[in-house]
């Protein structure tokens, strides 16, 4: 084992519970491979009585923390839109499962995109390209506007203003 394994091994050790450290059993790294940081986007979600969710029909890279909870959201919305088809004989929610998806689905890979071109740093980028991170990370922390748009981006909901909250 390396000793950069070796000091990973030791770190989660120290983090883990006693009784759980004694137990945990150590091996050397076999995969040290970078998750891609990609997208894509299947459109439209349906083609006939096929629907699409979760990374079939979109993938965000890891920056922004979208993946699962889209996932989730997908399934959610075609779970109601089936449980209305089926109990009440209502196919309008199946109809718009697309492009409602859809528009939440791009404003996430959005969000996902300009966090990953903010944080990470790229072979062949010039030092203009670096000043300009840092002159988006500069916006971020030091304007409100920038702070309440991230936490919108973020989240996925309009941010609390004084007397109630955003429309």
């Amino acid at each position: 084992m390396t000793k950069a394994g070796a000091r990973w091994w030791d770190e989660l050790r120290a983090r883990l519970p006693a009784a759980a450290a004694e137990r945990l059993q150590t091996a050397p790294a076999i995969e040290k491979s970078i998750a891609p940081l990609r997208s894509f986007v299947a459109e439209p979600l349906r083609h006939g009585r096929l629907f699409i969710a979760g990374d079939a029909a979109h993938i965000v890279p890891p920056t922004g923390a979208k993946g699962l909870n889209l996932a989730v959201r997908d399934v959610d919305q075609l779970a109601n839109a089936f449980i209305a088809h089926y109990r009440e004989r209502r196919g309008d929610l199946l109809e718009r499962y697309s492009d409602a998806a859809l528009r939440r689905i791009w404003r996430a890979e959005r969000f996902s995109a300009w966090m990953t071109s903010v944080l990470h740093a790229y072979p062949g980028r010039t030092s203009f390209d670096r000043a300009m991170q840092l002159a988006e990370l500069d916006y971020l922390v030091g304007s409100a506007a920038a702070r309440a748009a991230f936490v919108e981006s973020y989240t996925g909901s309009p941010p609390a203003v004084a007397g109630g909250t955003a429309a």
